[in-house]
């Protein structure tokens, strides 16, 4: 049966217009939608702008607030010290050397006394500098007719107010001789009238690298100002603390606007404006910064938060009216082409689902609740499993049964379901078989011939398999083809293991188990070959190297494991994943002292964690009623001996552990300071002259000086690599 001519003519003649029709719609429809898009996006985009500008004034603030907070904490850290050396006056320029010493951010410290405070000598300021060139420690005196320190603004205003200060940036001839700023806290005497001022200079060199470097548009550009207006920080460096924010903007016409700017930013107050000049729009955010009264500011033009959306708005119109005369020609393939599609389409869809189900249920058979034995102290365990496709081929797997812990990781050879079932075999494999066998050989010896039998596919396993007792900390384990996990201490090496041939290849093979002792601290890091082997965009491998330098320092299961998942995908970028990625962590927290001690402290060797030891000893006298003269001469002491650990005892770069024992014992207190660093017996290094002048005397010394004349008995042993050094005080 034919159609009619006519009709088939009407019909086609009703497509055309109906075409047509869908034409026209599509057009007003993509103008709406472009019109509704520029207004939407134009406002996301000043958002974005406000948003972008005020995390960076945030971050520009932490940056600055981090080495002014680091500066205040030095000098606050130090007042007790002073009080007390106030009746020793050799001693104050120790104050200020271990200021600059124990502070790498402070470039200089002066204690400047008060005048006429001792009357044998009417001035006295002890300098202590570091050179910004070489980094050397040198020491001077202030208390000089040209440099006449009790007219400084650094010196007058705290002695004025009674409270800590932050002077105007200024370039210290004479002191520091570098552009700088200080901070000055008074000290008082046992009186409470004031006798010093104890400062910290800061270097501000750094500023206008640290301030430039914030960009948050291409020709967006940030600026520093100082509480009287002087420019600290700006991109044009030969402005900085050479002119002011008025004498810059008093070249630029329109006097009434930037004065009002000026204003603005001076104003102490938190905010943003949007100034007209020239014919363009520039948007400025700007906040103050606490305590120092300076006033950071960003300036965005116009045109780089908006520039790009006109661009992409011409380019979109062009593409509309291509799209236009396409869309005719695109109609007629897309409603032949639609219905192979949706056959295609559900059937993808059918088989996502299925891989979906089927690594939800391979997911479920692994723990992967972290941490997993939360009711217990003497454990901490991170993992995690990426497969390089919807299911994979790596395992981990790990219970507690009669106080020991079972564990394995194993690596299955090919991807894909082949290799997640074999998986799901060997994994079921070691819950049974661990579930009432003791011996990792035995396990491994079991589970290989279980799976030799059935192995028709050739497919093979490397595994290794371990049982760590929790309360001995004794490590017994078996590897069968299996990459040799690291042990994590205050070094990284790799466990001893042996060879032995993966599982599901030789029926008969008979696998050898080893042990060794993990104590209290130590990790065990457990991982397959798709880290080492995980390839970035240029084909390179992670690599060994790389994995140990990120395993390097103590810390918790789970800090580890976000540490190797971010180096690992920063390295491999956009790069597809070649292989399943799994890593295991298990971090013995178990630990049974050998003696027991009055107080304990454990500290890293940053010399950040020296408030500690403050916290400890004034707990320890609270506890035992210690006065208070012998509480200050025991922190001091104890102060001196850790600091020399935290600085020299290991390499830089390298964290390592510092423990702190105190034992009360009848009437002693005998303190035990230990470390696994370089060996030294500072015992051994010959005692400081402190018959010199304090301007003869060669720096270091005092420290052991000090904790000699502190402590009743000072010995000094290395047993097995660990520094041991014991101190007694009879009370």
């Amino acid at each position: 049966m034919k159609l009619n001519p006519s009709k088939e003519k009407n019909q086609t003649r009703q497509s055309l217009w109906l075409g047509l029709l869908v034409v026209l719609v599509a057009a007003l429809t993509l103008e709406a939608t472009a019109l509704i898009q520029y207004f939407y996006s134009r406002k996301g985009l000043r958002q974005e702008a406000s948003q972008r500008a005020e995390s960076q004034l945030e971050a520009m603030e932490y940056r600055i607030m981090d080495i002014i907070d680091q500066a205040e904490a030095a000098v606050r850290n130090k007042v007790w010290i002073a009080q007390w050396c106030l009746s020793v006056p050799d001693s104050i320029r120790r104050v200020t050397e271990r200021i600059v010493n124990d502070n790498p951010v402070v470039m200089g410290s002066v204690m400047a006394m008060v005048p006429g405070y001792f009357k044998n000598q009417p001035l006295m300021a002890p300098y202590t500098s570091r050179s910004h060139i070489t980094g050397e420690v040198s020491a001077l005196s202030l208390a000089t007719d040209e440099y006449n320190y009790p007219s400084k603004d650094w010196f007058t205003k705290p002695l004025e107010t009674g409270e800590g200060y932050w002077s105007e940036p200024y370039i210290d001839i004479g002191g520091g001789n570098i552009l700088m700023t200080t901070y000055s806290l008074p000290v008082r005497d046992k009186t409470g009238s004031i006798a010093a001022i104890l400062t910290a200079d800061i270097s501000l060199e750094w500023l206008t690298d640290a301030v430039g470097n914030i960009k948050v548009y291409p020709d967006a550009y940030s600026l520093l100002l100082s509480r009287q207006g002087k420019i600290m920080a700006c991109p044009e460096k030969s402005l900085v603390m050479n002119k002011s924010l008025q004498e810059v903007t008093s070249t630029m016409g329109d006097t009434a606007l930037f004065n009002r700017v000026g204003r603005t930013l001076l104003s102490g107050e938190e905010g943003n404006m949007s100034i007209h000049y020239k014919g363009a729009v520039n948007h400025i955010y700007f906040s103050p910064m606490e305590r120092t009264g300076w006033s950071m500011s960003i300036v965005i033009p116009d045109k780089d938060i908006y520039g790009g959306l006109r661009r992409i708005g011409n380019l979109v119109t062009i593409m509309q009216l291509l799209g236009l005369a396409m869309l005719l020609l695109i109609l007629f393939a897309f409603f032949r082409r639609q219905v192979k599609f949706n056959q295609l389409e559900d059937k993808r869809k059918r088989m996502m689902n299925e891989l979906h189900v089927a690594s939800n249920i391979q997911m479920s058979m692994i723990p992967k609740e972290f941490p997993p034995f939360p009711e217990r102290t003497d454990i901490d365990m991170a993992a995690d499993i990426v497969p390089a496709k919807e299911v994979g081929g790596d395992l981990y797997d790990f219970f507690i049964r009669d106080e020991k812990l079972f564990f394995c990781i194993g690596d299955v050879s090919g991807k894909g379901v082949p290799a997640s079932l074999v998986m799901a075999v060997t994994r079921s494999l070691f819950r049974t078989l661990a579930a009432h066998e003791y011996s990792p050989k035995r396990i491994v010896t079991a589970m290989n011939s279980s799976m030799s039998d059935m192995n028709d596919s050739n497919m093979f396993v490397t595994l290794f398999c371990g049982v760590l007792d929790m309360k001995t900390g004794h490590l017994r384990y078996c590897n069968a083809g299996h990459n040799a996990p690291f042990i994590l201490t205050d070094h990284i090496w790799k466990l001893d293991v042996l060879p032995n041939l993966p599982l599901g290849i030789v029926p008969d093979m008979t696998f050898e188990e080893q042990s060794m002792d993990i104590h209290y601290d130590d990790s065990l890091f457990l991982y397959t070959d798709g880290i080492t082997e995980a390839e970035n965009s240029g084909h390179e491998l992670f690599g060994e190297e790389r994995l140990e330098k990120v395993l390097h320092g103590r810390r918790p299961a789970i800090n580890h494991l976000k540490d190797m998942q971010k180096a690992v995908s920063d390295f491999v970028g956009d790069a597809p994943q070649s292989d399943d990625i799994t890593m295991l962590f298990i971090h013995y927290l178990n630990q049974v002292p050998t003696d027991v001690s009055e107080r304990h402290l454990v500290l890293k060797n940053d010399i950040q964690e020296i408030s500690r030891l403050a916290q400890f000893l004034d707990t320890l006298a609270a506890e035992k009623g210690l006065d208070h003269s012998l509480t200050m001469s025991l922190n001091l002491a104890l102060e001196e001996a850790v600091t020399n650990v935290i600085l020299y005892a290991y390499p830089k770069g390298v964290t390592g552990l510092i423990e702190l024992d105190a034992f009360l014992e009848k009437d002693t207190l005998r303190f035990v300071l230990s470390d696994r660093g370089v060996a030294f017996d500072p015992t051994a290094a010959p005692e400081a002259d402190t018959t010199l002048s304090v301007e003869d005397r060669p720096i270091g010394g005092l420290g052991i000086y000090l904790v000699r004349k502190t402590m009743d008995q000072v010995t000094y042993r290395n047993e097995d690599g660990k520094n041991i050094l014991s101190m007694i005080k009879k009370i």
